[in-house]
Parts: structure tokens; C-alpha cells; sequence
């Protein structure tokens, strides 16, 4: 089953110099609930004509507060069913640590989100793979080659209990 959501929106207006009226956010609520949704049927949610809807969804993408849309598969279905979480320690002794592992992970498709995180690791890795043996096979041939890795931990999901795309803000208060 396919759904459409939004893939991110910008929190932070300053750069863009763009204020977010009442409309605007429910434009934006609207759009994580269901971006499929049609400019028609979105207009008559917000209470303008189609062509102002339009105008406002265009300054949006334009101003970079809606960056993408994207269809969420559901990974069980195309057998994709193991999702793995590894935190990733460097070896910051290693010239360019960083920089190198991030080119490095880059190209395995596996790994579909990295994070550069603070507490027990440095990176926050999610990855998604056909079974246990194709991450093991990630794990053992591909990730513990990268020199700049000194400690992998899994954290291997059971279930998922949330997956919210709406983000948490409150879109019934226009920014000042």
C-alpha cells in the first residue's frame, strides 16, 4: 500500500524571511496528512478558490518550508521486512574521520537515514534489508571494512508502534 507524505518541513523562517499565517499551516497540516490530495479539494479545506491555494502551496516549495513529496512503501510488502537502528562510534584518531565515512556510507543503499548524533555513539544508522542474512552480510562484509568505524551497536525493531509524519506543531497559531 502506498501513501503520500510530505518528506520534511522547515521549522526555522528566519532564513526565508517568511512568515507563516493561519492558512499556511493548515496548508501544511493538510499536506502531511495527505499530500495526494487535489489543489481542488484542498481549497475547499482552507476556504480559498483553487488558484490562491495553488499560489500559496508554490511560495511554500519556494521558500523551501515544503522540501519534497515522496510515496511511503511499506517495506514488508516489496520483502523488505528486517529494519535494523546501529549506532556507529568513529575512530576520531583517524585523519578525516568523518568526512570519510559519510562518503563511504553514502553509497550503501541499505542505509536509508544517517544521523550525526550526541551521547553513547556519534551516528545514528536505519537501515532496511531483505533478512537477517542480508544485514549480516552488510554488517560483516561492508560496514566493519570502514576503517573510520571503531564500534557498531544494533539495535534490531520488533514492531512499530508510531510513525507519525505530521510534525508536532501547533498549526492553529500563526508565527508573530
Amino acid at each position: 500500500m502506498i501513501f503520500w507524505f510530505l518528506h520534511e518541513i522547515k521549522y526555522s523562517m528566519s532564513q526565508q524571511n517568511h512568515k507563516l499565517d493561519k492558512i499556511d499551516l493548515k496548508i501544511l497540516k493538510i499536506l502531511q496528512e495527505n499530500s495526494k490530495i487535489t489543489n481542488l479539494d484542498l481549497s475547499k479545506k482552507i476556504g480559498l478558490s483553487p488558484a490562491p491555494t495553488l499560489e500559496r502551496v508554490k511560495k511554500l516549495e519556494n521558500a523551501e518550508i515544503i522540501q519534497s513529496y515522496h510515496a511511503q512503501v511499506n517495506p514488508q510488502t516489496i520483502g523488505l521486512g528486517v529494519k535494523t537502528f546501529v549506532l556507529v562510534s568513529l575512530a576520531w584518531h583517524k585523519e578525516n574521520a568523518l568526512d570519510n565515512f559519510v562518503s563511504k556510507v553514502k553509497s550503501i543503499e541499505e542505509i536509508v537515514e544517517c544521523y550525526l548524533v550526541t551521547g553513547e555513539a556519534d551516528l545514528l544508522m536505519k537501515l532496511v534489508c531483505k533478512d537477517i542474512p542480508s544485514y549480516e552480510q552488510i554488517l560483516f562484509k561492508t560496514l566493519s571494512k570502514i576503517p573510520e568505524i571503531e564500534r557498531l551497536k544494533t539495535l534490531m525493531t520488533l514492531s512499530s508502534v508510531k510513525d507519525s509524519k505530521l510534525l508536532p506543531y501547533d498549526y492553529e497559531k500563526p508565527q508573530i
